[in-house]
């Protein structure tokens, strides 16, 4: 038995420094092929300008003045995300999430008819002034959403 252990151990420690040699061989191939070659010759001097050469040539057509984008333009910008010059689905409703998640009070996004009728309804009785329960013209005017606040530069 103490025989066997001995030929075991023995076959283990001459494959093992079988392994290493190997190891050794392929680290000194690798090294060879990671020495430099001669550096390439230098490039020839930069040729100097003589004194009567011209300074420059003419100066470059003036590029042509963007225009302005339309009205139009620029509320299809808004919602050509992508710019792609097509409004898809989800880039027209992205612009509806907020107003959507303001109704939605359970957040399970769904809006039943109950969050819908109590959102519209606290809103008419907001604007309905005299509380008459009908609307004026003065009255209907205040339901309009609020302009933005538009920045002081366009920078």
């Amino acid at each position: 038995m103490a025989i066997s252990r001995f030929l075991i151990g023995g076959v283990a420690s001459a494959l093992f420094l079988t392994g290493g040699l190997f190891m050794w061989q392929g680290y000194t191939q690798a090294a060879e092929e990671d020495v430099l070659p001669d550096p390439a010759p230098a490039l020839p001097a930069i040729p100097v300008v003589g004194g009567n050469a011209p300074k420059r040539g003419p100066a470059p057509p003036a590029l042509p003045a963007a225009k302005e984008a339309s009205r139009e333009e620029r509320r299809f910008n808004r919602f050509d995300r992508d710019r792609n010059d097509r409004i898809s689905r989800v880039e027209l409703m992205s612009s509806r999430t907020a107003a959507f998640r303001k109704l939605d009070r359970d957040g399970n996004n769904l809006l039943t008819f109950e969050e819908w009728a109590a959102a519209t309804g606290q809103r008419f009785a907001s604007a309905d002034g005299d509380k008459s329960g009908d609307l004026t013209r003065s009255e209907f005017a205040t339901t309009a959403p609020k302009p933005s606040a538009k920045p002081k530069c366009s920078c």
